[in-house]
């Protein structure tokens, strides 16, 4: 018997999916015994069966389901010299479904690396999604941003832009299903938005509380 992306290609061409994880060796005091693969309709979700010993040397057997989408970055472009920010609104149903009234979700510009580099991938981002040419990128950080489940970790970028570098209207890519609209907002007024709930993704929450401590519009 052969199974979609263990033996044979799944949809997306992939093969060994159940090996990720299998030959961890940095940490003692974890032993994979098992990777067994739940779906791979887009991403890949998987069960891992591991030995884990406890800090009074307890072993125990554990399991853990991860969900695997690749790793991702994100974007603040903002404007110093009209203290304004360019983020985008889109509907993302995983809010909705979850307490959001409408899910339309105001976030900065993001995306999968799809094996990109992250600068490269971000770049691209930038410009399907909002219209901008970036110029000089800074690293801001990486982080895991749902380390209990989800294998992600997403890269953090800031870059000025201005009404020059918008190129197009952006809107993202619409063979892939993307309907994004670009929101320019007074940097203060994002800043209040995260305070009554209309901004309330955690990576754009990030990038704009990073912009208002240490970034381009700190004291």
């Amino acid at each position: 018997m052969t199974t979609p992306g263990i033996d044979v290609p799944d949809a997306r061409g992939r093969t060994g999916l159940d090996r990720a994880g299998r030959d961890l060796a940095g940490n003692p005091d974890v032993v994979i015994r098992d990777v067994e693969l739940l779906a791979t309709a887009w991403h890949v979700l998987r069960r891992t069966t591991f030995d884990y010993r406890h800090a009074d040397g307890r072993w125990t057997r554990e399991q853990r389901e991860t969900y695997d989408r690749g790793d991702g970055a994100t974007i603040l472009l903002y404007d110093p010299a009209r203290r304004t920010v360019l983020l985008t609104r889109q509907f993302r149903y995983p809010v909705y479904v979850n307490g959001h009234p409408d899910g339309m979700f105001v976030e900065t510009a993001a995306g999968l690396l799809d094996d990109d580099d992250p600068a490269d991938a971000i770049r691209r981002e930038a410009a399907e999604e909002l219209g901008v040419e970036v110029g000089a990128l800074e690293y801001v950080f990486g982080a895991w941003m749902s380390p209990g489940s989800i294998t992600e970790r997403l890269h953090f970028y800031a870059a000025p832009y201005s009404p020059a570098t918008r190129i197009t209207t952006g809107g993202g890519v619409a063979e892939e299903g993307e309907d994004i609209e670009a929101v320019e907002l007074p940097f203060d007024e994002a800043l209040k938005q995260i305070a009554d709930g209309r901004i309330a993704d955690a990576k754009t929450i990030m990038l704009l509380q990073w912009a208002a401590l240490t970034g381009p519009f700190s004291l």
